[in-house]
């Protein structure tokens, strides 16, 4: 499958796209729900409330933010390649992971339902054919296919894991 164009997303989420210099984006997709797994099973109990500076989300906080992104971009692609012309909303990360209550629940299980999710999203995306990954619809005020999606949900793990493992020593 061809990498989506910089027309495909906002310019805010190119750095996720660049993430992602695979082609056999369902791979890429499948594999993470493994490498989260494995992340969370290294982290000592003692170390999954740990916050790199204050204001910053504990290591939980970021694995139910990757759940809670899991979820909407795969909405998103769910909807678009459905054919879905209503515009769908944003979602603001912070009031999320306020609302998650992460910090009650062992890093172990946020990264299961991260595994959970993903494998869900992987179900719909494996069966589209061709002209659904190239459907298009409105997030957060901007145009977005579906094969920008699937590219957007894989940078964005990339992402936080390389933050944990770089500023959270996980």
């Amino acid at each position: 499958m061809q990498r989506p164009s910089e027309t495909e997303y906002a310019p805010f989420y190119a750095g996720y796209v660049a993430l992602v210099p695979e082609a056999r984006i369902l791979d890429v997709l499948e594999s993470q729900a493994d490498e989260v797994l494995a992340l969370a099973g290294r982290v000592p109990g003692e170390r999954e409330g740990f916050r790199y500076a204050e204001g910053k989300w504990s290591v939980r906080q970021v694995m139910g933010h990757l759940v809670d992104a899991e979820r909407v971009f795969g909405f998103r692609a769910f909807c678009f390649s459905r054919g879905e012309k209503a515009a769908l909303p944003s979602f603001d990360e912070n009031t999320y992971v306020a609302a998650a209550r992460s910090e009650a629940l062992p890093l172990r299980e946020l990264a299961e339902e991260f595994a959970l999710v993903r494998r869900s999203n992987l179900v719909v995306l494996r069966r589209l054919e061709a002209p659904e990954w190239a459907q298009a619809g409105t997030a957060s005020g901007h145009p977005v296919t579906v094969r920008a999606l699937a590219w957007m949900m894989a940078g964005h793990p990339r992402h936080h894991l390389k933050i944990l493992r770089e500023r959270y020593g996980v």
